[in-house]
């Protein structure tokens, strides 16, 4: 699903310039529930931007469903981020003026083949806050919405930037819960970026980065249940 060779990643020029990603090498296969582990500073949110075609790598490959999207376009990227991504953020980026329902239905229309809508929002157990908006729904319901949108797409590769990262401890594990059930309902190849140790449990493959460079990449023979992940 994604094949990644010698990327890098810098900021700033001469003097001023600060390398994040220094020669990464990852492939992540189809079906996978991978987690990215770092410390602030060590890249991973660079890497994670870089795959989802937000920002530009300086030099290797990022191959996603065979296409290299470091040798795309502006067209080309818009194109492969509607097609291939579901992205999931911190903070939801719900749309405040549309409803639960359309806010997930917005993410529909970018699909040539989304997922059914009422049973998505079965799955995301949401059935009765279709009608509310944003400011009317918890912090956990926001972000269940939020992958919901994400995930009615039907992509080939979920994102997820540390998607507990503004939640309580309960509300985080009912959406590790969630993003566990949406993997094995759909099969979605998905990657969990965040600094929570813990959550490397619930995972197929586990991947560690420090200081730009990749430090672990190991296969998890044993993924816990999300219900049982703790911290």
């Amino acid at each position: 699903m994604l094949e990644i060779k010698g990327l890098r990643k810098a900021y700033g020029s001469d003097k001023a310039k600060i390398e994040v990603l220094r020669g990464i090498d990852l492939k992540i296969d189809k079906g996978e529930l991978c987690v990215l582990l770092g410390p602030s500073g060590s890249g991973k949110s660079s890497l994670l931007n870089i795959i989802g075609g937000i920002e530009q790598g300086d030099d290797g490959s990022v191959v996603v469903a065979k296409k290299d999207i470091l040798r795309m376009n502006k067209k080309e990227l818009a194109q492969y981020r509607r097609e291939q991504l579901g992205f999931v953020f911190q903070f939801y980026n719900l749309v405040p003026d549309l409803t639960l329902k359309e806010n997930i239905e917005v993410g529909a229309y970018l699909s040539n083949m989304p997922l059914g809508l009422e049973e998505l929002i079965q799955t995301l157990g949401l059935a009765q806050h279709t009608s509310k908006f944003p400011t009317q729904l918890s912090g956990g319901q926001q972000q269940r919405c939020a992958i919901g949108r994400a995930v009615i797409k039907n992509p080939g590769l979920l994102l997820c930037d540390e998607p507990t990262g503004a939640l309580d401890y309960a509300a985080s594990k009912d959406i590790l819960q969630l993003i566990e059930d949406i993997h094995k309902r759909y099969g979605t190849t998905i990657l969990i970026v965040t600094h929570n140790e813990a959550i490397k449990a619930m995972a197929t493959r586990v991947i560690k980065l420090h200081d730009g460079q990749i430090r672990d990449d190991y296969i998890n023979e044993c993924p816990l249940a999300a219900a049982s992940v703790d911290w």
